[in-house]
């Protein structure tokens, strides 16, 4: 037997060892490299991955735009930019740090320090919603760990004229205030997201795919007509600075469809300046703020008679000798008004006139009819922090009760129910909800009185404007106002305060064929004057002129001719 094949068979076998072991070199070769890699150049590796890395970001999306009835924007999304940190990843000593220390507006110091104190973060705001040029500039420095978002900034070009309305948004674009805090769902709008590859210094070198898209918030268009709306704000400041008032609402409604053309509160704030968003300046008083109507209720108390079917306009009330007692209770008028219409009821504000009227009716007349007409509930609005007033459910004991609801005492209102109350005079009986959201689909009108009550009533209403009326300062130059004053004593901690008022004035123009209802209230003016005629009628007669004039109204009250221009 030959030895080669022996020979052979180890020369095979030593081989195949050879090549294990080669083998077994190079594994254990690759597993110390890794694992060298892995201990002593940890941060080398992790510096190479992120300069060449995959991330995902997001995609701003603007929140919806909020325009007036003519497409004027009231609330827009300016683009801005935020600049964040990797606190980490930050050369405290790179020879750009102070530039950007001087962009960013802070010192050199403060910044390292900010940092410093952060370097166990990997996300630092640095600041929030700059211009995109300060932005550029930043990232032109090239300092590692520095990175730059994109999104959208709350703008209000309106201003402080708007912002009780609108309200505002906070730092994530949250609504906080006003419709941007009540149709949040509608507005808001939800960033995408997009797979992008970026650089070492953050920047995006490609954009690789779409995960989702960015939706848009939807827009709103309100009522408001934002020239009637720096008109009635221009007129109700001036009266407040004037009166010295704690404050004071317009609201400005038209008759026949309830759209709030104009809606108004002093004092007011800057919504594009945080700091000037105080609490006690926030809140839409036209919405939230209740007061005793006082005679501006009177001619709800009129129609109820009138409803009731026991008076007519030419009716004769004995409001002698001027007052009238009811339950050791004494009722005044200013002074002995004697037989009085209806007509004269309100053209003098009669307290006993009305008083009469209401204690002859049925208990729940009055108040019915005034909870018909929207009082003592909230309205379709939908706005946060709304309130509903008060109009208590009286019996036919409560003599007492029923006579000072008659003239206004006993309730609370809104500006804005006070003003919805009155479309049913405007719109001849018939009562339509206020809306503030503009749509095609405007809820139909209920009948809540007969259209000759509400014309008559309305005619009444005109007296009050007369020479011998109480709201002479209320006229409008060329039309026909139909109104009624109020002056009512603010309530305190033990009663009513003799010294502080609210001044009311509640109107229609023009009166032959209502296209504007307004009601004007100032809270507390110091001084002289203080009664609705003096302090609340003159702001409405400037506001209506005006806005008339702006919506191309013809006038319903064409001087009379002259003898010389007859003969002519």
């Amino acid at each position: 037997m030959s030895d080669k094949p022996i020979t052979a068979a180890i020369s095979r076998g030593w081989r195949l060892w050879l090549v294990l072991l080669l083998l077994l070199l190079v594994a254990a070769g690759i597993t110390g490299r890794m694992l060298g890699l892995y201990i002593t150049e940890q941060d080398f590796l992790q510096d190479q991955g992120e300069a060449r890395t995959v991330r995902v970001i997001q995609a701003p999306a603007h929140r919806g735009i909020i325009t007036d009835r003519n497409g004027e924007p009231l609330a827009v999304s300016a683009p801005v930019a935020t600049i964040w940190a990797d606190p980490a990843k930050m050369n405290l000593d790179h020879v750009s740090l102070g530039k950007m220390a001087s962009l960013l507006q802070m010192s050199r110091p403060s910044l390292v320090q900010k940092i410093s104190e952060n370097r166990e973060r990997r996300f630092l705001y640095l600041k929030r919603q700059v211009t995109p040029e300060l932005a550029a500039e930043i990232v032109a420095l090239g300092i590692p760990g520095v990175h730059v978002d994109r999104e959208y900034k709350r703008f209000y070009p309106a201003g402080e004229v708007t912002t009780h309305l609108v309200g505002f948004t906070d730092l994530d674009g949250k609504g906080q205030e006003g419709l941007e805090l009540s149709f949040e769902d509608w507005l808001h709008a939800e960033p995408g997201k997009q797979m992008v590859m970026k650089d070492r210094l953050g920047r995006t070198i490609k954009h690789i795919r779409e995960i989702s898209p960015a939706e848009n918030g939807n827009d709103m268009q309100l009522t408001i007509d934002l020239r009637l709306q720096y008109l009635a704000y221009r007129e109700l400041k001036a009266a407040v600075q004037t009166h010295k008032a704690d404050g004071g609402s317009l609201v400005m409604l038209d008759a026949a469809t309830g759209e709030i053309l104009a809606m108004v509160n002093q004092p007011s704030y800057n919504p594009n300046d945080p700091a000037q968003r105080i609490p006690s300046l926030l809140r839409n008083r036209a919405l939230t703020d209740v007061f005793e109507p006082g005679s501006t209720m009177k001619p709800l108390t009129v129609a109820a008679a009138l409803m009731s079917g026991k008076y007519r306009p030419e009716t004769v009330v004995d409001t002698a000798p001027g007052y009238i007692r009811i339950k050791g209770r004494t009722i005044r008028d200013h002074r002995n008004y004697g037989d009085l219409d209806l007509t004269g009821i309100i053209t003098k504000s009669s307290n006993v006139g009305v008083t009469k009227l209401a204690l002859s009716m049925d208990s729940g007349a009055v108040v019915n009819l005034m909870r018909n007409v929207g009082l003592g509930q909230v309205t379709t609005l939908g706005y946060p922090g709304e309130s509903s007033g008060v109009l208590p459910y009286l019996q036919e004991k409560q003599v007492v009760e029923r006579a000072t609801l008659s003239y206004g005492y006993g309730l609370s209102v809104t500006p804005l129910q006070l003003a919805q109350s009155y479309l049913a005079l405007a719109n001849d009986g018939l009562m339509v909800p206020a809306s503030l959201i503009r749509a095609d689909d405007n809820k139909a009108p209920v009948r809540v009185m007969p259209t000759d009550v509400a014309q008559n009533v309305r005619g009444m209403m005109e007296t009050v404007i007369s020479n011998v009326g109480t709201g002479r300062r209320a006229a409008v130059p060329g039309y026909r106002v139909a109104g009624k004053t109020g002056t009512v004593h603010k309530v305190g901690g033990s009663g009513y305060l003799d010294d502080q008022y609210i001044s009311v004035f509640a109107g229609i123009a023009p009166a032959s064929n209502p296209r504007l209802v307004t009601v004007v209230m100032v809270d507390n003016p110091k001084g002289q004057e203080y009664y609705g005629g003096e302090v609340a009628a003159p702001v409405f007669s400037r506001t209506l002129a005006g806005a008339l004039r702006l919506m191309n109204v013809p006038p319903d009250d064409w001087p009379k001719p002259t003898s010389q221009m007859a003969q002519r």
